[in-house]
């Protein structure tokens, strides 16, 4: 199917809220365009792109971008954000943006280069008309406002700072927020800081997410068989690359220590390849994910390492025989009826055993 020209794509559901939050920081009637967003989990960028403009026409003050930007949480940027909190280094952590950047907005991939010892980050592809210079400063300010907030102790230090649109009369402003040289009318917007600067570390981010679903899913590969102690590190290393995206027999034998043939054979003398011990992991992380009704179908089939949706579906049809939103359905209503069972007992009502 050809992309039209102006295909525009959508964003994630957590920047209506906190484009919301922002209204009500700032004592603004709340649009009832914005209202109509807060209960969907992606919506048209175009929508997006006329909140914000709308807003700007409004407040009349510079640099919006980078104040609406401020007030950035983890939850408005989802799972991507989660899966960063748990990096060991800004490097790695952008890498978990790139490789899911998606996520939040799936019009338009991040380009990351290094070229003469600097990393650049450009947002490109979408068409010039459909952006904004408010659209483009708040995606790139939200993503350092975010990556800075992960940082341990030392600041994350930009080379420069590009936009595509119109020199602007406030450009101490830019200056100021971002802490390096920003130009305007350039080719690309993007972020251009110095390679050193990704070994730089992160703070660990505890009671996230990523915590929740990294222990959940240790907790799953115990039930998986073969657990002996060398098991256990294959099953470790599947699960770390599944959440890392570096799933491939290359990468996980070099997280053991062996070669992919040491892998392999040790895999044959329990009668598995190692395609199969890693639809194993996936299948009880599906389980797992689907529980949470927090994590949408798309989310799901990223954790578990497929770039598309679809793909996930099938696999996790072949199995359970089940589509993953009649599993999900079935579980959930489950638990509901475990509820409706319990319930009398924790209300203190009477008990079978009464007399």
């Amino acid at each position: 199917m050809q992309v039209t020209q102006d295909y525009a794509g959508t964003v994630y559901g957590g920047l209506g809220h906190l484009l919301f939050e922002f209204y009500q920081h700032k004592g603004l009637a709340v649009p009832e365009k914005l209202l109509k967003i807060q209960e969907l989990e992606r919506f048209d960028f175009r929508v997006w792109r006329d909140l914000l403009s709308a807003l700007e026409q409004k407040l009349q003050t510079p640099a919006l971008g980078l104040e609406i930007a401020d007030f950035v949480q983890p939850r408005h940027l989802g799972i991507v954000a989660y899966l960063a909190l748990s990096c060991e280094t800004l490097g790695e952590a952008l890498m978990r943006y790139h490789d899911y950047h998606r996520l939040i907005y799936d019009g338009s991939p991040l380009e990351v280069r290094v070229e003469n010892d600097y990393l650049s980050i450009a947002w490109a592809e979408v068409p010039f008309n459909l952006m904004t210079q408010l659209t483009d400063e708040v995606a790139m300010a939200l993503m350092m406002k975010f990556v800075r907030s992960l940082m341990a102790s030392d600041e994350v230090t930009l080379h420069e700072v590009h936009f595509r649109h119109s020199p602007s009369k406030h450009l101490p402003l830019y200056e100021q927020y971002f802490h390096c040289k920003v130009r305007f009318g350039q080719a690309q917007s993007v972020i251009f800081m110095h390679v050193s600067e990704l070994a730089k570390p992160l703070r660990q981010g505890d009671h996230t997410l990523q915590y929740l679903l990294r222990q959940q899913a240790e907790a799953l590969l115990e039930k998986l068989p073969n657990t002996s102690q060398i098991d256990q590190r294959i099953q470790q290393a599947i699960l770390t690359g599944l959440q890392k995206n570096m799933f491939q027999i290359e990468h996980i034998a070099r997280q053991l220590h062996w070669s992919v043939r040491q892998l392999q054979r040790h895999l044959q003398k329990q009668g598995r390849t190692y395609q199969q011990r890693m639809q194993e992991v996936r299948s009880m992380l599906a389980q797992q994910y689907l529980k949470d009704p927090n994590l949408s179908l798309y989310e799901i089939a990223l954790l578990l390492g497929y770039s598309e949706q679809s793909a996930f579906q099938r696999a996790f049809k072949q199995w359970t025989q089940l589509t993953p939103q009649q599993w999900r359905a079935e579980y959930l209503e489950s638990i509901a009826q475990e509820n409706i069972t319990e319930q009398p007992f924790k209300n203190g009502l009477s008990t079978p055993y009464q007399i």
